[in-house]
């Protein structure tokens, strides 16, 4: 079976995938509602909602379920060092690097200097565990 970092890869792809179709299912809507006439305008504001809801996915998800969709297709679980589920204040802190993509790179790089995960896993006390035995 692949390393968990491998599977956190395609996890991240695959979530990458999912909150872009929401997105473009989003922006269908918005432009149908906002700007029948000029759909172009609704496009304008996509750079800024991505990365809202980029964030609002991986908390939600990591919070109520231990794992975003891709995660949990690779068979991975957010959880505290403790082994309990994680609470709102470390799903939030643990996925701000998620906002825009070059953060999460040296969230990693740091990490991987430091001798742990990510660095803000290791702030938030949070791991991401192998769910298949």
């Amino acid at each position: 079976m692949a390393s968990v970092f491998s599977r956190r890869i395609v996890a991240y792809i695959i979530d990458f995938f999912v909150v872009s179709a929401v997105m473009w299912i989003l922006s269908y809507f918005l432009s149908i509602i906002f700007s029948p006439i000029d759909v172009g305008s609704v496009y304008a504001y996509l750079p800024y909602l991505a990365p809202i809801l980029g964030f609002v996915y991986f908390v939600v998800c990591e919070k109520a379920k231990g794992a975003s969709i891709g995660k949990a297709l690779m068979f991975l679980e957010v959880r505290s060092k403790n082994g309990s589920y994680i609470n709102w204040p470390q799903a939030i802190v643990r996925n701000l690097t998620k906002i825009y993509w070059v953060p999460i790179i040296f969230d990693w790089l740091i990490g991987r200097i430091m001798n742990t995960d990510r660095l803000f896993g290791n702030v938030t006390r949070t791991v991401v565990v192998n769910t298949v035995n």
